[in-house]
């Protein structure tokens, strides 16, 4: 898996973060904010109470795509174990379709057309029960080390399009790989998460709005269908395969 395969991760994880506006946007308000405090930094906030807000955002993002890589480290090491996929084409080419179909999944999910992807959130609750408690041993979140620590927890929540991606590092074949297949995707995600602790409000106001989930999900679902057609086609090379998912052993 090379930079050109990551393309169509970090372009999911730019799409899809508008679900984190609805799901995350509280908790990057609330963590975005000065040191000690439970308000925003205001706009017209001097430049050390800005500089303080843009040290935690990022801290706190930092430690959400480190969460996301072990995931993906943990998913690709899985898939690594099972040589069987690279070594049979039938079942590798069951793995292309299966990977590309929740990404088609992920992107009905975005439009709420479809939210079978909820029923995976919830399937992750048992392990979230278990990492939340860590929360309340980092104590208030009065600096960068503390928001990195933070960030780190919160990349554990439940999360559907989280878990669609993570298939797609897991069929990498490899720890290495399924690390930068959740960078990719973390890193797609950042801006907006980036913004959203800089806009706040009024972000998420507008990233809820039902034309906006729409048209990124039919972007996201867009990826997955392009990779079905390809499957259906034999897997055939050119430009198209630079906006599909790809798996172990696989060209393009």
């Amino acid at each position: 898996m090379n930079g050109l395969n990551l393309l169509p991760v970090f372009l999911v994880g730019l799409f899809g973060s508008v679900h984190c506006a609805g799901m995350c946007g509280g908790i990057v308000g609330a963590l975005s904010v000065a040191p000690g405090r439970a308000v925003p930094v205001p706009v017209r906030a001097g430049v050390p109470a800005v500089r303080r807000a843009a040290a935690n955002v990022l801290a706190y993002n930092a430690g959400r795509i480190g969460s996301y890589m072990v995931a993906g480290m943990l998913a690709g090491g899985v898939g690594q174990g099972a040589r069987v996929l690279s070594q049979l084409p039938a079942l590798q080419a069951g793995a292309y379709w299966l990977a590309n179909l929740m990404l088609a999944v992920l992107g009905l999910y975005l439009m709420d057309a479809w939210r079978g992807l909820a029923r995976l959130e919830q399937a992750g609750q048992p392990v979230w029960r278990r990492v939340q408690p860590l929360l309340r041993r980092i104590g208030p979140l009065d600096g960068p080390r503390r928001m990195l620590a933070a960030g780190a927890v919160w990349g554990w929540l439940p999360c559907g399009m989280v878990y669609s991606v993570l298939l797609t590092a897991m069929l990498s074949g490899s720890v290495l790989s399924g690390a930068l297949v959740m960078l990719a995707f973390g890193l797609g995600t950042l801006p907006m998460l980036l913004t959203l602790g800089t806009l706040g409000t009024r972000l998420r106001t507008l990233l809820r709005m039902r034309g906006v989930r729409r048209a990124s999900g039919v972007l996201v679902l867009g990826f997955g269908l392009a990779g079905l057609v390809r499957a259906a086609h034999g897997l055939p090379q050119g430009w198209i395969q630079d906006l599909c998912v790809t798996v172990a052993g696989r060209a393009g």
